[in-house]
């Protein structure tokens, strides 16, 4: 069976991003690739955990990270899943293979201070990739959204009536989220920089560059690298970190967990959760201050 076949089921029946079935494509390319050089033109009935695990062995040896193994393998998974559903194969060899372990990440927010050092502190440049940094730092802390949920919003989702936007999530689950009045006020400054470029080549896209086109993740990175390398020493600095501070904040300011995870677009509290952990400090520091039997520790 084609690989076409299960990209569009991935796309029109999952509801996945051409972005994630994309990485699956090359998740997949990448096994069968190794399966034709080393054992030949093999059908995916013939396919055996033997062969996937000498696989695994190639990624390690070629300094392939755990995760990023673990991520090829679910694509693979899912894929022979597909196959079993269809009747193609009779057996998933990966019923039985247990993930390679991989050591947790912690991902450390921006204090609140670092991010008002950016927003409050900061000159942006009086100019449309001033104002339009500006508004996406402003976007990304006051909303959570993603960095390609950002990339895709269109002008369209912004409602100023009723002071929201929309974002369409993983397999484009919507969801709506308030607009703060200053983040309202610093879109409209943006909107009349967008309105005066030249040309316009991507219309319906919020986000533009100088030259009109969409604007693109990378660039979206090195926004937020740039700006806060300045204002902050923490190893990583990236859109993903600020969608944490973003939740981290409104959780340490007693933010109930299950609105918090709303605004994430999370389809389950356990994925939320994971920013509870800084929140914990905050709580000993109240529970200390607070409970009259604290002074007798």
């Amino acid at each position: 069976m084609s690989l076409k076949k299960f990209t569009d089921y991935l796309l029109f029946e999952k509801k996945y991003s051409a972005l994630t079935v994309k990485a699956y494509q090359t998740d997949l390319q990448s096994f069968f690739d190794f399966l034709e050089s080393e054992y030949g033109e093999t059908s995916n009935d013939e396919i055996n955990y033997s062969q996937i695990r000498s696989w695994i062995v190639f990624l390690v040896e070629n300094k392939i990270s755990n995760r990023s193994i673990n991520r090829k393998i679910s694509s693979l998974s899912t894929y022979f899943k597909f196959l079993l559903k269809v009747g193609d194969v009779k057996i998933n060899p990966l019923a039985k293979h247990k993930a390679l372990k991989t050591s947790k990440k912690v991902q450390v927010p921006f204090s609140e201070s670092e991010i008002k050092t950016v927003l409050d502190d900061f000159d942006f440049d009086d100019s449309f990739e001033g104002v339009r940094d500006k508004l996406i730092i402003e976007l990304f802390y006051s909303t959570g959204i993603r960095r390609i949920e950002l990339v895709e919003l269109k002008l369209s989702y912004i409602d100023f009536k009723s002071s929201t936007i929309k974002v369409l999530g993983k397999r484009n689950k919507e969801r709506l989220i308030p607009l703060l009045n200053s983040v309202a006020e610093t879109l409209n400054c943006y909107l009349k920089y967008r309105n005066e470029l030249e040309t316009i080549v991507d219309n319906d896209n919020l986000f533009l560059t100088k030259n009109g086109v969409k604007i693109y993740e990378t660039l979206v990175y090195r926004i937020i690298n740039d700006y806060f390398s300045k204002a902050s020493s923490k190893v990583k600095k990236s859109p993903h970190i600020l969608r944490h501070s973003f939740a981290t904040h409104l959780l340490n300011q007693g933010a109930n967990l299950n609105a918090v995870k709303e605004l994430l677009g999370h389809s389950s509290l356990a994925a939320t959760q994971v920013y509870t952990h800084n929140s914990i400090a905050e709580l000993k520091k109240v529970h200390v201050s607070a409970h009259p039997r604290s002074k007798k520790q």
